[in-house]
C-alpha cells in the first residue's frame, strides 16, 4: 500500500531561461536578467532557477555571477538553484555560484530543453564523482530523473539530497486527458523516494523531491494531489507564457495559490 501523506506547501522556484533567451534575440540589456529576478522574488517566489548551457544560447555564466550576487545581497532567504550536466566547466561555474541546490540533469550540449532524466545505475560513478564535489563545497544536489521508481532509489544509492521528476510526460498527457496512468507512477516514485536510504547523510531515511517542466496552472492541481509532500517545482516556460499576459508578479501570485 502506498503512502498516506499530509500536504505541504510546495516552493517555486522560476527558471529564467525563456527570459534570457528573449534578451539574446538582439544585442540589447533587456529584458534584464537581474531585474525579472527582483520581480518574481518581490512578489513571492522562494527561489530562482537557472540552466546555463555550454553554448549561452539563453543563460549567460555571466548572469550566474550576477544572480548569485543579487539573492546574497538582496534576497538571503531565497534559494539560488543552478542545474546542468555535470562536465568539468558546470561544475566549476555552479561551485563558484555557491548555488544553495545544484541539479544535474544528463543533457547533451545539443538538446532545446531537458527532455529525459538520468540512468542513475549507467551513469553511477559519473554521478558519485559529482555529487561528492558538490557535497565537499557545501552545496545540495538534486537529481533529474524520469518518473521510475528504480532511478529514484539509485539516486539515493548515489548520494544525492534530492530527485527532481521529469514532468514533460505527464504534462504532454494532460493536455489529452490521458494521464491517470503517469500519475500512478509519480505515486510509485513518490513512495520510493520517501523509503530511499540516503548514503550522504547516513542514518537519514528519505529523499527530497521536487519536480520540473512544462509544469502550468492547469496540470499542477493533479501534480500536488498525487504527491502532496513535494517540495519544489522549478517553472520557467508555462509561468513566462502566463506574465506575457498578466505580468510576472501576477502570474507567480497565481501560482503560488496553487502551490499552497
Amino acid at each position: 500500500m502506498l503512502d498516506e501523506i499530509a500536504a505541504v506547501p510546495t516552493k517555486l522556484s522560476v527558471n529564467l531561461n525563456a527570459v534570457a533567451f528573449l534578451r539574446n534575440r538582439r544585442d540589447m540589456p533587456w529584458p534584464n536578467v537581474v531585474d525579472i529576478a527582483r520581480l518574481v522574488l518581490d512578489a513571492g517566489a522562494h527561489g530562482i532557477t537557472v540552466h546555463p548551457r555550454p553554448d549561452q544560447r539563453h543563460i549567460r555564466f555571466s548572469d550566474v555571477h550576477d544572480l548569485a550576487a543579487l539573492i546574497v545581497s538582496e534576497y538571503p532567504e531565497a534559494e539560488f538553484n543552478v542545474e546542468g550536466y555535470p562536465s568539468p566547466d558546470f561544475l566549476d561555474l555552479a561551485m563558484a555560484s555557491k548555488a544553495h541546490q545544484v541539479t544535474l540533469v544528463p543533457d547533451d550540449p545539443s538538446q532545446s530543453t531537458s527532455d529525459h532524466g538520468w540512468q542513475v545505475e549507467k551513469d553511477h560513478d559519473l554521478l558519485y564523482r559529482a555529487i561528492g564535489a558538490l557535497h565537499a563545497n557545501g552545496q545540495r544536489v538534486s537529481l533529474f530523473v524520469d518518473v521510475r521508481a528504480a532511478d529514484v532509489l539509485a539516486a539515493g544509492g548515489v548520494g544525492a539530497d534530492r530527485v527532481e521528476f521529469y514532468t514533460g510526460p505527464f504534462a504532454a498527457l494532460f493536455e489529452r486527458s490521458d494521464h491517470v496512468q503517469e500519475l500512478g507512477q509519480l505515486r510509485e516514485a513518490a513512495h520510493a523516494a520517501r523509503q530511499a536510504g540516503h548514503n550522504a547523510q547516513p542514518g537519514l531515511r528519505g529523499l527530497t523531491m521536487n519536480a520540473g517542466h512544462d509544469l502550468t496552472l492547469s496540470n499542477l492541481p493533479a501534480l500536488k494531489e498525487t504527491v502532496p509532500d513535494l517540495a519544489e517545482v522549478s517553472i520557467g516556460h508555462g509561468i513566462t507564457a502566463d506574465a506575457l499576459v498578466m505580468g510576472f508578479p501576477e502570474a507567480v501570485r497565481r501560482y503560488l495559490q496553487v502551490l499552497s
